[in-house]
């Protein structure tokens, strides 16, 4: 059977893995310097009390010579396990009980002066360290030679490091064992999202995944898809209006077309220049435009529109449309502009002023007039009409696509209901702002604000 390889298991044992390694080698890595350390202090511990040893052993021996040693000082302990006084030429005249009558280090590898923590050397007790120190006394030099138990230390060290050892596998499986628990735990949480999220579909997408009880990562990425989920809710609920509508808005005009060539068909006579010039070209016209606000709407929502960047007097383009509107709308059309030069697509603004004006005209009354001017670093653009007004809570809904506010305005009077939707699009293709509010006297005013430079949105 073919073992898979660690990293290929679930993130629960992975995770236990690199748990458990990480332990293993902090575990290691701290004993090691435990050890290191306990071995350094307990020595040094151990030369302190032979140094005092020797200081105090030479005292006397400068005071009163071998003779008059207290005998005290030869005294053994766990430390101390051995004290000589030894002459020049080798004899040892005063000893410790357990010390051998022969110099445990020869004199000639010692040396005149203190020495503490002698490398160590063979002795009755083994391989243990020394201290020595050659003093001048009445009788003669001595040297003090004084055993130390580093055995003890060698001894104590060792235990604590097989007690390391012993203690540290427990730990790591311990480690190892509640750290594949908690993931577990964690991942239960995240297959419940993932076995949710598999479940949805596009045709119900109002359900949500669960979200735990704990305010954790792991709660925060089910709200997070939970608000995605809504907003693709949205979009396609969106998505499937503007479908609905843009089938619907087509199939009047072609449905006409198809009516009147019907009639044709049957009664040939009635094909003549008057069926085509008052039924099938202005809804052939009606179909094409329709069709071309579609596809700007289409690319808009792809990759945005293609702007120009080039210099646009915003005062000729208004004047080029009042005189277009004032051909065709039998209303008092006022003009107020001043000369302002922006930065931006001459074609994509005079469309959004066409229908800005053309809206204007189909609701007012008996007046419509658009002012333009610079304020500041933005061109202002105000178009207002003394129809019926817009009510608040519907000034930000007529942007959107297809919507009409009176329902039962007709279709070939009230247009499809994506002029505003189109006009949103150009105005933030150029980083500008369009709002809708009260006109003094009554109506309704558009206000649009365009910077009159900005930098073109490379994602566009």
């Amino acid at each position: 059977m073919r073992r898979r390889r660690p990293w290929s298991w679930g993130i629960s044992a992975r995770s236990a893995l690199v748990a458990a390694t990480v332990v293993f080698v902090a575990l290691t890595a701290a004993g090691a310097i435990l050890a290191a350390v306990l071995y350094r202090s307990m020595l040094s511990g151990i030369d302190s009390t032979a140094a005092a040893r020797v200081g105090e052993v030479a005292a006397d021996l400068q005071a009163g010579g071998a003779a008059g040693l207290d005998p005290g000082l030869l005294g053994t302990d766990q430390r101390i396990l051995a004290v000589q006084v030894i002459k020049p030429d080798g004899s040892v005249v005063r000893r410790s009980p357990s010390a051998p009558d022969t110099p445990m280090v020869p004199i000639s590898e010692i040396g005149d002066g203190l020495h503490i923590g002698l490398p160590e050397h063979e002795s009755p007790y083994g391989q243990i360290r020394f201290s020595a120190q050659t003093v001048d006394g009445p009788g003669g030099r001595y040297t003090v030679l004084v055993a130390e138990g580093s055995q003890v230390v060698f001894a104590t060290v060792k235990a604590v490091v097989i007690a390391l050892a012993v203690a540290a596998p427990i730990v790591v499986l311990v480690s190892a064992a509640v750290t594949y628990m908690l993931v577990s735990r964690s991942m239960r949480s995240v297959d419940d999202i993932r076995s949710r999220v598999a479940e949805i579909s596009t045709s119900d997408l109002t359900e949500r995944v669960p979200v735990p009880e704990k305010r954790d990562e792991i709660s925060a990425l089910a709200l997070t898809m939970n608000e995605m989920l809504t907003r693709i809710e949205a979009g396609h609920s969106a998505q499937q209006r503007f479908v609905g509508d843009a089938s619907h808005e087509l199939r009047s005009p072609l449905t006409t077309i198809i009516s009147a060539l019907e009639v044709a068909v049957t009664h040939p006579e009635l094909l003549n220049s008057e069926l085509a010039e008052t039924t099938l070209i202005p809804e052939a016209h009606r179909m094409q435009a329709l069709i071309d606000d579609l596809l700007l709407l289409a690319r808009a929502d792809e990759r945005g529109l293609t702007m120009a960047h080039d210099d646009v007097d915003l005062d000729d383009l208004v004047a080029s449309e009042v005189q277009r509107l004032c051909r065709h709308a039998s209303l008092n059309i006022t003009a107020d502009v001043t000369p302002t030069r922006l930065v931006g697509d001459a074609v994509r603004l005079s469309r959004m002023l066409r229908n800005l004006l053309d809206n204007a005209a189909r609701h007012a009354a008996s007046e419509v007039s658009v002012g333009a001017h610079a304020c500041g670093q933005h061109a202002v653009l105000i178009v207002d009409d003394d129809g019926p007004g817009i009510a608040p809570q519907d000034r930000d809904r007529v942007f959107g696509r297809f919507v009409r506010l009176d329902a039962n305005r007709s279709r070939s009077a009230g247009g499809a209901g994506l002029g505003l939707a189109i006009v949103r699009e150009i105005v933030a293709a150029h980083q500008g702002s369009v709002a809708i509010s009260d006109r003094p006297g009554g109506g309704a005013r558009v206000t649009v604000q365009l910077p009159l430079a900005y930098a073109p949105d490379s994602s566009r």
